[in-house]
């Protein structure tokens, strides 16, 4: 019964999301308030913002309701498929975004962040394969992300490593979105290094200059498969 649910699954994501049009993904958003909705986002286009100065997401509870603007200085962050946003403030001469608040990508999530910027969604997913995964216990009609047709339940993980393709994006580290500075390659080993540190081989690697800032796309891969492979190891007793 399970691997028929599974195929159900998939079957009713890629039908529902090709009806909603390219750039819909599940996911949820969280308000200043810390309410959580849940349901199809797609990342807002330009020119069309509800508030000058924001940047904003479209959002439906499902795939037959009505679309509502969100913009970014109402919201605190939001995911589409495995992909975790948050809002970040640019003040001044700033120049990652074209709005005063918009959104910022979190691509590793560590004491010191890495956050993308400026990128154009290119594609649904990336990576070997869709990265929603069916809470296949939930059942047919329940609660969860019901934007597939089935309304099974969904599990949305926060973080980086899949979703859509991006293209022209910038990278920025901080602590958070209040410190964030341009990564470049002047500064690349030490922010990466130190951002990472914690994983000696990757570290290792960025030294002997295997991952640079033109194929950091990679450096995050393997970076999020050492630390994978890490927290899978038995902790042992000193």
């Amino acid at each position: 019964m399970r691997p028929i649910l599974i195929i159900l699954f998939f079957s009713a994501v890629f039908v529902s999301t090709k009806s909603l049009g390219q750039g819909w993904l599940p996911g949820h958003y969280t308000d200043n308030n810390g309410n959580v909705e849940a349901g199809w986002i797609r990342i807002g286009r330009a020119g069309k913002e509800p508030v000058k100065g924001e940047g904003y997401i479209e959002f439906k509870d499902n795939e037959k309701s009505s679309t509502i603007k969100l913009s970014a200085g109402g919201l605190h962050s939001f995911v589409t498929g495995p992909d975790s946003f948050v809002v970040a403030h640019a003040p001044g001469n700033e120049t990652w975004a074209r709005n005063e608040f918009d959104f910022v990508r979190v691509v590793v999530d560590e004491d010191l962040k890495l956050y993308a910027a400026g990128g154009v969604m290119t594609g649904i997913y990336r990576g070997s394969g869709v990265s929603v995964e069916p809470e296949v216990g939930v059942g047919i009609g329940t609660g969860g992300y019901t934007g597939a047709a089935l309304g099974v339940g969904v599990d949305v993980p926060i973080g980086g490593g899949g979703g859509g393709a991006y293209e022209g994006e910038f990278y920025y580290y901080g602590d958070n979105t209040a410190h964030m500075k341009r990564l470049n390659d002047k500064n690349f080993e030490d922010i990466m290094t130190d951002m990472m540190g914690d994983y000696p081989d990757v570290v290792d690697r960025i030294k002997a200059k295997v991952y640079v800032l033109g194929n950091i796309d990679r450096l995050i891969a393997y970076f999020n498969q050492v630390k994978l492979a890490e927290s899978g190891k038995p902790k042992t007793k000193s």
